[in-house]
This record gives C-alpha cells, structure tokens and sequence, in this order.
C-alpha cells in the first residue's frame, strides 16, 4: 500500500478542485487533487457555460463579483481563453407576474453593485429584433459572459499541474479521517493520502464526505436539460433567459443555438446517468420558438444534462466545517457554480492559507443545516421527477 503525503488533500476534480488547487499552488501551498473518473468529467463540463451575475441571491454578489474579476483575467491564469466573451445576459418576463419578479431581480442587482438595464417590450425588440411579442419586460447586463464548460476545467488543472500540483484523476476517496490531527484518504486504489487539510469539492458526492465528520445536509441530485441545434446564420449574441427559467439560450459563433431549459429531471449518480426524457426536448423548444420566432424550424441535433447537487434554499456549502478543523466544504452549488468557480477557488485558497478572506462566506455554512431550512422559491419551481 503506497502512502502519499501532501499539505492540503482535494477531493473532486471538477471546477472548483481545479480551481482551489491552481490558487493555492500559486500560494506555493503543496496540493493533491484527487478525481473519481475524469477531470471535469461531471457538471463542471456538462453545463450551460453561463457566466451570469445578475439574477443571484443577495448574499452571492459579493462572491459572483470576486469570480467575474477572475473570468476577466482567464487566459492569464490557464493560458487559454476557453471560449470566454463578454456577451452580456438578457433576463426576459412571460407573464405579468414575471415581469414583477424581474423588477425585483434587477433592482436587487443594481443595489449589489452589478449594472442592470429595465427595459420594457417594445425597448427589447428594437435592441433585439428577433425577439417576439412573448418578451413583456427584459432586464439586461451587459456585465455577463460565457465559456466553455469543455475547455474551462482541463485547462485549469493544466495550469496547476504546471505550478506543481499533483492529479490522480481515476482515484475514488472511499474513506476519510482524522486521526492524530492529520487526515487519512483511503482510495480504491494502492493507494493512501495523507494530509493536514482536506477540501471537500465533490460537487454531487459532496455529502459523503461531510456524513463522513458527522455533517449531514438535505442535499439531492438533479440534472439541467440541454440541447443543441444545427448551425444557423449567426443573430444572437447576448445570452438569454426567461426569468422562470423555461428556456435559456445562446449562440455559439459556430452558428449552432445550446438550449436549456427547467424544470430539472431526475438524475442517477451511482451509475452516473442523466438521462434527458424526450418530452422534456419538445417542451423547451416549443417556448424557445415562442420568444424567437425565426427559432421555430431549428433542428435538435444533441442533447445532453449533468449530474448536479442542490439544497433547499438554493445556496452553497462553503466554508470551514463546523466539526473538524482543516476541513473546507465546497459543494452543493446548485446549478450555478460553474460563473462562481473561480471565486471558490480564491476565497478557498484565502481561508486556508491567511484563515480569513475579504468575501464574506458565512451565509453559505454548512451550520445552517442543523436547523430546518426553508425551501427557496426557485427549488420549488425548478424540479419535478420526470
């Protein structure tokens, strides 16, 4: 049985592990980053690619706003782009209630520091004219941006390799403790870890790692649709969503339009599947047509979702856990960490290393969970079983 010795153990190799590992070698703090399957492999790469700000809960701005400085700067710190532009994101309302919500949503934004234009139908289509009549309101930010999720992950672990990280992508943690003030992993490997700090960014499979220090959250797995089309002559350039979440579109400048759209469908993270039920397709395409008209031809070519954590109130655990010392929790981002990431990565890297950061991050305690949690409007709506 091999033993491996290392300051700070990550489990999970997805976005947020990459980027923790990538900041602290750059704190030249001796990393291990282990990885069930693939580096990226699960929602860090099977996203929307979505860089949004706005439209966030008011105790993530100061979060969202720490990540987008770091999206700015992207190929500096990876030596790749990704496919980052600065695109902006369009919020539109379908309904009057809708329109109310958005109202809300945007004044909230404004209030948090993240620009955020009302504009109303007729505004919308004489900036976007293929948007249809569907489009009541809109609320747009310019601030916003996009990536690919395919490229993103790869490239940021490249990067920390590179300052010295050591990978081991295809080693599963199938134990953790603490034992004499360090941490023992055990893998499915020959293989043991052993480490003074353990960060738990295991996205999904994040819980077991928690359960394991007595830290149980009422977190479950769902997966967003996604789908694609063929190429079509390039038109739309910001990215843009309904605000119910019903549909969610851009388009890449291949020409082809990626799709997504809620409510969310049920997932299998034993045997890793995500399986997108074919009337969930019809659905999202039938209200993308709605808002573009022109869209009402475009052909589904692929579709695809991920396996992906939420708890009820629609926020993170992050943070330092409240059991054990050196231990960091980052999992559970509930659909919208991918824009986050880089944030996580950073503040992860302050904690550790200085014990505190400037971004507040006490919302997102896994403490909160020992009490009953209220479920956020957004859980309630954005799910079924199907």
């Amino acid at each position: 049985m091999r033993r491996l010795h290392t300051d700070i153990a990550i489990v999970g190799g997805g976005l947020i592990g990459s980027w923790t590992a990538l900041f602290l070698r750059r704190r030249g703090r001796k990393v291990m980053l282990l990885e069930k399957g693939e580096i990226g492999a699960q929602s860090s790469g099977q996203n929307f690619g979505n860089l949004r700000i706005q439209g966030r809960h008011v105790t993530e701005y100061p979060l969202a706003l720490r990540a987008a400085a770091q999206w700015d700067r992207l190929a500096d710190l990876v030596g790749d782009d990704c496919g980052y532009a600065q695109t902006g994101h369009l919020y539109v309302a379908l309904t009057g209630e809708h329109a109310d919500r958005l109202r809300h949503t945007a004044a909230e934004a404004n209030d948090n520091g993240v620009a955020v234009e009302a504009l109303d139908g007729a505004m919308l289509r004489r900036r976007w004219p293929w948007l249809g009549e569907a489009a009541l309101t809109g609320a747009w930010s310019a601030r916003d941006a996009i990536a690919n999720p395919r490229r993103v992950t790869p490239a940021t672990a490249k990067a920390a390799l590179a300052l010295g990280a050591e990978l081991l992508p295809g080693t599963k943690v199938v134990s953790v403790a603490q034992t004499g003030g360090r941490f023992v992993l055990e893998t499915d490997r020959d293989l043991v870890v052993e480490s003074e700090v353990v960060v738990n960014a295991a996205g999904a499979w994040g819980t077991e790692i928690a359960a394991a220090f007595g830290e149980t959250v009422p977190l479950f797995v769902a997966g967003p649709p996604q789908f694609v089309t063929d190429p079509l002559p390039y038109f739309v350039q910001p990215s843009v969503q309904a605000v119910d979440g019903s549909v969610i579109f851009r388009q890449t400048k291949r020409g082809n339009i990626v799709v997504a759209g809620y409510p969310r469908t049920a997932t299998d993270k034993l045997s890793n599947r995500a399986p997108v039920p074919p009337l969930k397709t019809v659905a999202t395409m039938r209200v993308l047509a709605t808002l573009v008209p022109t869209l009402a031809s475009a052909t589904v070519i692929r579709v695809w979702s991920g396996i992906e954590g939420y708890l009820p109130d629609m926020l993170p655990v992050f943070g330092q856990s409240q059991a054990v010392p050196g231990l960091f929790h980052a999992f559970g981002f509930c659909g919208h960490g991918f824009q986050l990431g880089p944030g996580v990565g950073l503040v992860l890297s302050e904690l550790i290393a200085d014990g505190e950061s400037p971004t507040p991050v006490a919302p997102f305690g896994i403490e909160r969970f020992q009490n009953d949690v209220a479920a956020d409007a957004k859980f309630r709506s954005e799910f079924d079983a199907g």
